[in-house]
């Protein structure tokens, strides 16, 4: 399992792309993962769960990723929360 919390720096926040963004990803792969925001909590594979958490610009986002693929899936995502979803 790895987890690390990040802060989301992209303007907008997880909004309805970036949300589909890791869903996309997510949905591929068979490692579990979990994001935690303002103590709601929400699967990687569900769009309306990331967009529901309402991490905005400057929140506190954990991700934990558990599974048979998590390194390479942990890799994917913490490049975009490292790099604001790619939206800066």
């Amino acid at each position: 399992m790895k987890t690390a919390t990040y802060t989301v720096k992209n303007a907008l926040g997880i909004h309805a792309r970036p949300a589909a963004d890791i869903a996309r990803f997510v949905g591929k792969h068979k490692s579990e993962v979990t994001l935690t925001s303002g103590g709601k909590k929400a699967s990687g594979k569900s769009v309306l769960m990331l967009t529901a958490m309402g991490a905005k610009k400057g929140a506190e986002v954990t991700v934990t990723v558990s599974g048979e693929d998590e390194d390479e899936v942990f890799a994917q995502l913490d490049d975009m929360f490292n790099h604001g979803f790619y939206e800066d």
